[in-house]
């Protein structure tokens, strides 16, 4: 985790309680950790295109979601542990398969935690 840099000041602010305060600004860095991993995994055309399939239906197998791509099962199975490791959707294994599902609750709550910040 990189460290935050001390810039110096080179101008003053118009209120001088204004440095003070923005000096005084703590930060949660496991949740802003955590919050940039799934950002990350937004991050990628494939795994947005993976999200979009997973919530128009309750689960898909991997070989059902691999259909909908021209990459292979490999590549898809590394983009679904991305978004598995981001808590962005589920795997339940049936036998020898896998199923996905949306993580709908953590996707919501990441979006309301960025329109909150807004």
């Amino acid at each position: 985790m990189a460290a935050t840099k001390s810039l110096p000041l080179t101008r003053t602010c118009c209120d001088p309680n204004c440095i003070s305060e923005v000096t005084k600004t703590t930060f949660d860095d496991a949740a802003i950790s955590e919050r940039s991993g799934q950002f990350g995994a937004l991050g990628d055309e494939i795994r947005l295109k993976i999200l979009q399939l997973l919530a128009r239906h309750e689960a898909l197998c991997v070989c059902e979601i691999q259909e909908a791509f021209d990459v292979g099962q490999p590549t898809i199975s590394h983009h679904l542990k991305l978004l598995r490791d981001a808590d962005l959707v589920d795997v339940e294994r049936r036998g020898t398969w896998a199923y996905y599902s949306l993580r709908k609750d953590t996707l919501k709550a990441l979006m309301q935690e960025l329109v909150a910040a807004l």
